[in-house]
């Protein structure tokens, strides 16, 4: 009996996931692809098993863009509990050790902000960094601890939602790379109780809310009841990932020939730096950067760009 092969689609732009508990971000975006029979696709910025949120996916040419929504600032609401560390800094490790829980509101808000600004950081060995071509977990399950170089990261800002039964809700804004369970334990150690992380919901990456997200679940229902060819309006356009770039409308001739891959002149002041840029028909052209000698060199172009919907 013949095997039926599903037929892979050409599909461009970026969809909201919320990811489920228990999912990894891979899992996730193999679901997606499955479900879009999408013929390729990446997500932008690893959440854990335990963590749930927002997952932007990137199917087809708009992974070309990933990095930039992977480089992004994040915001998280973290669930921490103190008066306990454990092996993993959250909640599937083991307790190592408990200790009593002796401060309130105003001395939890004088430690969290003291974490505000950049700070120096150490990952936690169950994490998902490399180690001569292996995840750091992986050493931390045979037992092993490498060490590891400390390194910068910056919190925007810590904000206390709740504190209740040793436990508190903090909504945290923080650069790409920052170690949420990390930053837990670090307060529970200032507090001098210990702490570790027992919820984590990413609700804001790149300009992108949790609220414009869809869920697995609601996914899945929709694709049982929609033509999968209809599901373009969950799609959000590619240039979406990098809307906090500046725009720039070229002219048709240096629309021409910058999708030749040539770098153009653009009459007008240009700003400095990377640059979405567009043709007289607002199409989305792709990426370019602004050279020393004034011309506009593409960066990351389209193939295309009558397959674009663009935000603008």
């Amino acid at each position: 009996m013949a095997q039926f092969k599903r037929v892979k689609r050409n599909i461009n732009g970026v969809l909201l996931l919320d990811k489920p508990l228990g999912f990894s971000s891979n899992q996730a975006l193999q679901k997606v692809k499955w479900l879009f029979q999408a013929a390729k696709a990446g997500h932008t910025g690893t959440l854990d098993p335990l963590a749930t949120g927002l997952l932007p996916i990137c199917l087809g040419e708009a992974t070309k863009f990933a990095q930039y929504v992977t480089d992004a600032d994040k915001t998280y609401i973290a669930t921490v509990k103190f008066g306990e560390t454990t092996t993993t800094g959250d909640a599937e490790g083991e307790v190592l050790a408990r200790h009593p829980v002796d401060f309130d509101l105003k001395k939890l808000a004088a430690v969290c902000d003291a974490f505000v600004g950049e700070i120096s950081q150490v990952p936690p060995m169950y994490s998902a960094l490399k180690f001569e071509g292996k995840a750091l977990y992986e050493y931390a399950r045979e037992g092993v601890d490498i060490e590891r170089q400390a390194r910068l990261v910056t919190i925007t800002s810590i904000q206390i939602d709740s504190f209740a039964n040793e436990i508190a809700v903090l909504t945290v804004s923080c650069s790409k790379g920052t170690y949420i369970r990390t930053l837990a334990e670090d307060i529970g150690h200032q507090l001098g109780c210990g702490a570790h992380l027992i919820g984590l919901r990413r609700t804001e990456t790149a300009g992108y809310i949790i609220e414009d997200a869809i869920t697995l679940e609601a996914l899945e229902l929709l694709v049982k009841e929609t033509p999968v060819e209809k599901l373009a309006e969950l799609i959000l356009p590619m240039d979406s990932a990098i809307a906090y770039l500046p725009k720039l409308v070229l002219n048709a001739d240096a629309a021409h020939y910058l999708m030749q891959g040539q770098a153009v002149w653009q009459s007008g002041l240009v700003p400095e730096g990377e640059l979405r840029l567009y043709d007289d028909k607002n199409q989305f052209l792709g990426l370019g950067v602004l050279q020393e000698d004034g011309k506009i060199a593409p960066k990351r172009l389209m193939r295309d760009p009558n397959t674009v919907q663009n935000k603008g």
